[in-house]
């Protein structure tokens, strides 16, 4: 049975690591050994939540340009990509990872071991909710937000030079800026079904490169990192 005496670290993998193009295994290998030695050196519990990637792209694009397709259904192609994943991670976690990937934030999790994987889980919204979810399921007052920039930026730094790094801000101002309604296949720092729930429920939301492993790590032991709070 899931042990709630353990602190837990949840963390949402952005598809975007996983599947940029192709299967990055580089960044698998990575993060497969930061999770094995944090579980194994601490003996907490880690909560990973998988995103969709270009897995989820390249099927919504496919189904689009053969007709018509309502937003559910992009959202159910969605989810079925971040379950994909959450199972290729689930896979080369050396057994350390509970045996089934979550499909349902709340259904019971019966396991002794330290790494639990979700994907997506309903239309409407995207895994980054789920991450928020199970954050409140196992009293994480965090959720770690795994992407492929540094930190949040004012403008899109691929696009503007002049686009200012932001270290903190508070859910209003972040509402604000990237709007409060899910579109399935938006790109935006993190789901705004997700952000409005955090908020509510006094959840912080950290933004930091995935590919940065010595960062991620300062930042699951408290430490000074580079990323941005969003509280």
């Amino acid at each position: 049975m899931v042990d709630d005496v353990k602190k837990t670290v949840v963390i949402s993998v952005g598809g975007s690591l996983v599947v940029p193009e192709e299967i990055d295994t580089g960044f698998l290998r990575a993060f497969r050994d930061f999770a094995l030695g944090y579980v194994g050196s601490y003996c907490n519990r880690l909560v990973l939540v998988c995103g969709g990637g270009r897995t989820c792209r390249s099927y919504n694009e496919a189904a689009k340009a053969v007709c018509d397709v309502a937003n559910d259904d992009l959202d159910w192609l969605g989810i079925m990509a971040t379950r994909l994943n959450a199972e290729l991670l689930r896979c080369i976690m050396n057994g350390q990872a509970y045996d089934k990937v979550v499909r349902d934030p709340g259904e019971p999790i019966k396991t002794d071991r330290d790494i639990i994987i979700s994907g997506g889980y309903t239309p409407g919204n995207s895994s980054d909710k789920v991450a928020v979810m199970l954050a409140k399921r196992f009293d994480s007052d965090s959720v770690i937000n795994m992407t492929n920039v540094d930190m949040l930026y004012d403008k899109d730094p691929k696009r503007s030079r002049d686009a200012r790094p932001i270290r903190k801000i508070k859910w209003d101002r972040f509402l604000e800026m990237f709007g409060h309604d899910w579109v399935p296949g938006t790109n935006v720092p993190f789901d705004p079904v997700a952000s409005r729930l955090a908020k509510e429920s006094g959840i912080r939301v950290i933004i930091l490169n995935g590919k940065d492993m010595p960062n991620l790590k300062r930042c699951v032991d408290g430490k000074d990192f580079t990323g941005t709070v969003i509280y």
